[in-house]
């Protein structure tokens, strides 16, 4: 699943691509795609809206709408978004799709079928359960040391899988919230309220820093209209991992081998002499 940094990159082509276009028709081929809106209900109250602009919240991709709705996107396991010209046939697994006046249109492809999307008012958006609850973005002014600090205290849950709580640390997956553990020189299986102030600060700024190192590389790769989501997926900055997907592979810090372990169902990698 794309974590910040692939979702901040996959927003910044969109709305590069498609803000200020117009929508003519929107089909949805896919109903479990839009749950909570008709495959009518959602051709009406997307066509002959003009895009303003992209944007994210957390993982969910928000199509700000000139009419005064908002499309919530989120990619999920497989989702990605392509804009496609007028020659190419819809690729299989096209979930929906947006139409412009010169003939393009925007697809979204699911292989997984796991992708959602949702349409809402965007005057109601801060009320919708997928983003209500999120917690405060990691580039935003509520996301503080002393934020971090007092919601670490409030779980007793492994710090790993504390940082994949989106009501607590907003956009972390498996890949980020081990390199910054890492960075921070903190064992994923710590309680999260036990993790010292000093640490605390530490880890603060190592999740801010893997988050910008990867938004960084990508903000300097060629992204291709017609898989914009593929442009960034795939490892793009695997060679820069330094503990995720590493497994017996040498620490690069003091060779030991990088281990596994299972928190919650989900893989962690670390460096047992770094991280004790």
């Amino acid at each position: 699943m794309p974590e910040l940094p692939e979702v901040e990159l996959v927003v910044q082509s969109l709305n590069n691509l498609v803000s200020r276009r117009k929508i003519i028709v929107a089909e949805l081929l896919r109903e479990r795609l839009a749950p909570f809106n008709s495959p009518t209900e959602f051709a009406e109250r997307l066509q002959n809206s003009t895009i303003n602009h992209v944007r994210r919240r957390g993982k969910h991709i928000l199509f700000d709408l000139d009419n005064g709705n908002t499309l919530i996107a989120h990619l999920r396991m497989s989702g990605r978004f392509m804009l496609l010209p007028v020659e190419r046939e819809n690729p299989k697994y096209t979930h929906a799709a947006f139409f412009f006046a010169d003939e393009t249109r925007l697809v979204f492809q699911d292989q997984r079928h796991f992708g959602f999307m949702r349409i809402v008012e965007t005057a109601r958006l801060h009320e919708t359960k997928e983003l209500k609850s999120l917690a405060p973005e990691p580039f935003g002014e509520d996301f503080t040391p002393t934020y971090f600090r007092d919601v670490l205290k409030t779980s007793k849950k492994s710090l790993k899988e504390f940082l994949l709580d989106q009501t607590k640390v907003t956009g972390l997956g498996n890949i980020y919230a081990s390199e910054a553990m890492f960075l921070a020189k903190v064992n994923p299986q710590t309680p999260a309220n036990e993790v010292p102030t000093k640490k605390a600060n530490v880890l603060f700024d190592k999740i801010l820093e893997v988050l910008h190192e990867s938004i960084a590389h990508g903000s300097t790769l060629n992204v291709n209209p017609e898989n914009i989501d593929g442009s960034y997926y795939g490892g793009g900055f695997s060679h820069g991992w330094r503990v995720y997907d590493r497994e017996n592979e040498s620490c690069v810090n003091c060779e030991k081998p990088i281990a596994r372990l299972k928190q919650g169902g989900r893989s962690t990698y670390f460096c047992p002499k770094c991280q004790k």
